[in-house]
């Protein structure tokens, strides 16, 4: 088999398999059945006869990747911009004057009052830790 099962993938791999995908239309527009195709692209049966499905239904274009799984973002690009300039002028511009520390809670109440957006200690400590991170 070409891929096993598993979730979790990045997006080199989604890349991957979605060009698989595309090559299993292209053997499919050339007349081969699913079990050749399987064969050619050494993925299982199952998968190409499903892929096969959804190209008779849509054309190549429904092999295509979803893109990454689970909920869309809190924050857009944006925002995350927006966010980060509005934490690197420290605490103090948002009020905080006693204590010159940027602390979880406190980012997620500067979300909340700049966006009207309710996040999770778990989401804020995602951003705070991010390829861009916050602090």
């Amino acid at each position: 088999m070409r891929y096993g099962d598993g979730g979790g993938l990045n997006q080199a791999a989604r890349v991957r398999r979605e060009q698989i995908r595309r090559q299993a239309a292209d053997l499919f527009a050339e007349g081969m059945t699913p079990v050749e195709v399987a064969k050619r692209l050494e993925v299982s049966q199952k998968s190409a006869y499903v892929w096969r499905k959804l190209w008779r239904a849509g054309g190549a274009d429904a092999l295509a990747s979803k893109g990454a799984p689970g909920p869309d973002p809190k924050l857009s690009e944006a925002q995350l911009a927006k966010l980060k300039a509005r934490v690197e002028l420290g605490p103090a511009a948002a009020g905080y004057g006693d204590d010159q520390r940027w602390t979880l809670a406190r980012i997620r109440t500067l979300i909340g009052l700049m966006f009207k957006v309710r996040v999770s200690l778990t989401t804020t400590s995602g951003l705070r830790q991010s390829r861009d991170g916050l602090v």
